[in-house]
């Protein structure tokens, strides 16, 4: 779990924000069919990478 945190610590402060695409409506008109669909993109805050890197270290430190 630590290497994890760590790991996903280092690639959120390396990229900074993530995007995927998402529908939003559908729409069937007898053979028309119509959908949208939206690019959203998530911002990583630096505080949450830190944290991220910070809480791996200490679980790696004080592991039992």
């Amino acid at each position: 779990m630590a290497i994890v945190l760590i790991v996903a610590g280092v690639l959120g402060l390396a990229y900074g924000s993530f995007s995927y695409t998402k529908e939003t409506q559908e729409v069937k008109l007898g053979p028309l069919e119509l959908s949208v669909k939206n690019k959203e993109t998530v911002n990583i805050p630096v505080w949450a990478g830190v944290g991220a890197i910070a809480a791996g270290v200490l679980l790696l430190i004080v592991r039992k």
